[in-house]
């Protein structure tokens, strides 16, 4: 999936920020499935069930059905056509969850081989929480990261200034 580019400093940011927002002692219902994030928060005490593949624009069962007190979307939204309506549809009063930000140097990323690894959505934070409050979430605490690479040129060094990615925890409203 990362190709030898596991992103130690992404998954390092999440868990500082999901640690600050939820205790182990809450049960986390984390929307796609089991990934290599997923096992870390497993390894570090969270109680983590996952998703299991459907396509959440269009079924919520998974969802709906979930007794868990916490929901986690960690790089989701971005490949949903309608994240306002699986947002909608969550039970548990608390949620963490990370984007990849639009870049106006970059075009939104497209796999043109995995068609499940596409995203319809690259947001600005102003949209996401924008989003987040219409679907019922009031935004509490929020992050901000770069993602720089180690490539030469332009977007390479402009990826050193500007943010890549935002995460949110939020509370039902």
């Amino acid at each position: 999936m990362y190709e030898g580019k596991y992103p130690h400093k992404r998954y390092r940011i999440t868990l500082d920020f999901l640690k600050k927002h939820v205790s182990t002692d809450e049960s986390i219902l984390d929307l796609g499935v089991e990934n290599p994030f997923s096992e870390i928060m497993k390894k570090e005490g969270f109680q983590v069930e996952n998703t299991q593949g459907e396509d959440l624009d269009l079924s919520f069962d998974e969802v709906r059905n979930s007794n868990a007190k916490v929901v986690t979307a960690f790089e989701i939204f971005e490949h949903l056509v309608a994240p306002f309506n699986v947002l909608r549809e969550i039970k548990a009063d608390k949620i963490v969850v990370s984007i990849p930000m639009r870049l106006w140097f970059s075009s939104a990323y497209r796999s043109k081989t995995d068609p499940w690894d596409r995203h319809y959505h690259e947001f600005e934070d102003w949209q996401f929480d924008w989003l987040l409050e219409k679907a019922g979430w009031k935004i509490i605490d929020t992050v901000k990261w770069t993602n720089p690479t180690k490539k030469i040129g332009f977007r390479p060094i402009l990826r050193y200034f500007t943010n890549r990615y935002y995460m949110v925890y939020a509370e039902r409203s």
